[in-house]
């Protein structure tokens, strides 16, 4: 699950990052956002605007938000993979994140998770090719959350579940894409069970989705790309098939050459960590801190926000046309920190730099949860920045290399507030061959 500081929005940025990265793509070149989430931080609001400008974006990109049920995800891949295929985008960034909130002592409440997975898509070729999809639609009702519910419900009647709702659609997808030589699949597991039996209906073994499943449980509409996106380190014919909200999708990838960024995909599985049931519940918001909260001095949709939008979202700086020097934040320094020049220029920050002091705040008044690290950072670009640091500080130093990473500081009177937080950068593993 998602601590308190990250949402499926947050999820989406780091997993689109790290996909354009791998691609080599700039986020200016995206003709198309496509963002596919069960549960978008505004039920009706700029939740897209949101991502695109937080992953640097042209403003002038297109492509949209697919909500409302664990479908979205393949919604979201099927609309990128029509733009490219109709000449209206060149390059297309499908995300598909989610971060399942079910009811306390249901069913449900152990298998399912939160995760994000991002691809890039092209016209200019690439090594795996998108080439079918099937689709079928049937009108019932199984895990859903009503108007103001913050919370899944659990599926009324799990035989009923699984014999009448599940098992004949899913089935009926699946056996349309076992028609082809499938060398892995993606296949949907809400209960822990469900995967192996469509496994030995389409004649495989353990699906490549297993381990994604095993490490986070069923992440909605993340789950069928982001079970196969292991897969796309393989070549052969991969299938992912996903299910939600009365619908069901499954498509097949041919994958020429391994797909760059997949094979870190199971690396990433590995650096969660294990938190207590009350932690749990604290972190799904059914336990608040007691006391009076300090809200903010102006709410979020108030001048101040709007004009400070891309200082927040973009980590944009100021750079003195004169000295060369860097002020942050541009707002609240509209003159060069170092001459003392009136001529600053919007400039993107960097992204990783170095620890030049921090305090460990150990006790703070409500929303903030202590401990609260806070650090003053020297940047790659020469630029100093003050945030506060993801963790509880217990491996902050002096000196620490860090890398800066989008989420949310506050939900001020309804509206969520992301900006970006340092993150200790892990180590990097060595091996013989490496020394």
């Amino acid at each position: 699950m998602c601590p308190a500081d990250e949402d499926t929005l947050t999820l989406a940025w780091e997993a689109g990052t790290r996909a354009l990265a791998a691609a080599g793509i700039e986020a200016e070149r995206v003709d198309a956002l496509c963002w596919g989430t069960s549960r978008p931080p505004f039920a009706e609001g700029p939740s897209h605007a949101f991502l695109a400008a937080a992953l640097g974006c042209a403003s002038h990109s297109g492509g949209a938000l697919f909500a409302g049920s664990t479908h979205a995800g393949l919604d979201a891949l099927a609309a990128a993979a029509d733009a490219i295929a109709a000449g209206t985008a060149h390059v297309a960034l499908v995300i598909a994140s989610d971060a399942l909130l079910a009811g306390p002592g249901t069913a449900f409440e152990s298998r399912c998770g939160a995760g994000a997975v991002a691809i890039v898509l092209s016209n200019e070729g690439g090594t795996a090719t998108l080439v079918t999809r099937v689709t079928r639609s049937r009108p019932y009702v199984d895990r859903y959350r009503g108007d103001g519910e913050p919370f899944l419900r659990d599926v009324y009647d799990a035989r009923l579940f699984r014999e009448e709702i599940f098992l004949p659609v899913v089935s009926e997808v699946a056996t349309a894409l076992a028609s082809f030589d499938v060398r892995a699949w993606s296949l949907p597991d809400p209960d822990g069970r469900l995967a192996m039996v469509l496994a030995k209906l389409v004649g495989g073994g353990a699906p490549a989705s297993a381990p994604v499943y095993g490490a986070i449980g069923d992440s909605g509409a993340a789950a069928p790309l982001l079970g196969a996106a292991a897969g796309l380190d393989t070549p052969g014919l991969l299938a992912a098939i996903g299910s939600g909200g009365g619908r069901t999708t499954g498509v097949l990838i041919d994958v020429d050459a391994p797909v760059p960024g997949a094979a870190r995909v199971l690396d990433a599985l590995a650096h969660g960590r294990s938190i207590s049931y009350t932690d749990s519940l604290r972190a799904r918001g059914l336990l608040e801190a007691a006391g009076e909260t300090v809200p903010m001095g102006v709410p979020p949709e108030s001048a101040m926000f709007v004009r400070g939008a891309y200082e927040m979202l973009q980590l944009q700086g100021g750079r003195c046309v004169d000295c060369n020097a860097i002020s942050t934040p541009p707002s609240i320094h509209p003159t060069c920190v170092s001459c003392g020049g009136a001529k600053l220029e919007p400039v993107a920050l960097a992204r990783e730099g170095t620890v030049h002091t921090y305090v460990v705040n150990q006790t703070m008044p409500a929303p903030f949860v202590a401990p609260l690290p806070i650090a003053v950072l020297d940047m790659d670009d020469s630029a100093r920045l003050m945030l506060q640091v993801v963790g509880d500080g217990s491996d902050l130093e002096i000196g620490t290399r860090v890398q800066l990473v989008l989420r949310k500081y506050a939900h001020e009177r309804g509206v969520p507030v992301y900006g970006f937080k340092a993150r200790p950068q892990r180590p990097v593993a060595t091996t013989k061959d490496d020394a």
